[in-house]
């Protein structure tokens, strides 16, 4: 009985540390979450100095919570952190598309390869918002060199056929992009349609305006 206390005492003694760092990574996760949205909004608002400033946050708590769980592979595997590592490579890339950067790797960000993935995934949401902000201004020619972007991202993360074991559920997020890219494209469509009618509308107007001009000169000949 003796013998089964005390393996009782040192197992209660390790699971107390378990459970002391998972509360510690859950809570640098959330931050990291936290750090990673308002990242993105800055990024959309331009305030670049900003979003560079939160996105250095949020990559000292995703390296900080690595450090913490290196022997604690089962917390560190368990999900949360996975989302956390997800959130902030999608500010990351979002960053870099929108300031037409190279895209950093997996790598550089020091996250893994499956959330890295499903960050590049939620990019491209981000990246429908940045569309429809410079369409609201009238500039197409970026418009387009955006969805080419989301264009080559989408063809590329359809190429990881595993299961969602392996890839954190990928698939589902590029169901997600399939929509989002022909919305995207539509809505790219119908402001280079309008633009079209307003030049030949224009152009119209500027001939019957001549053809005023000229006949005004004829009479007063």
């Amino acid at each position: 009985m003796e013998s089964i206390r005390r393996i009782a005492e040192n197992i209660r003694a390790l699971l107390d540390e378990t459970n002391q760092v998972r509360e510690e990574a859950l809570k640098l996760s959330r931050e990291v979450i936290r750090l990673s949205a308002n990242s993105i909004r800055a990024s959309h608002r331009q305030d670049f100095d900003e979003a560079l400033e939160l996105k250095a946050q949020a990559r000292e708590k995703v390296h900080e919570t690595k450090e913490l769980l290196k022997n604690k592979l089962e917390i560190y595997y368990a999900g949360y952190v996975q989302d956390a590592q997800k959130e902030y490579a999608e500010s990351e890339l979002t960053y870099a598309i929108i300031r037409d950067m190279e895209l950093p790797t997996y790598e550089e960000l020091g996250v893994e390869a499956a959330a890295y993935l499903n960050g590049l995934a939620e990019a491209i949401g981000e990246c429908r918002r940045h569309v429809l902000d410079v369409l609201r201004h009238g500039d197409l020619e970026r418009a387009e060199k955006i969805l080419n972007i989301m264009d080559e991202v989408y063809y590329a993360l359809i190429t990881f056929d595993y299961p969602d074991a392996v890839t954190q559920g990928l698939r589902r997020q590029t169901d997600m992009i399939r929509g989002v890219l022909e919305r995207t494209r539509g809505d790219v469509t119908s402001l280079f349609h309008q633009q079209k009618l307003e030049t030949v509308i224009e152009a119209a107007m500027d001939r019957l305006e001549n053809e005023r001009s000229n006949r005004g000169t004829s009479e007063g000949n």
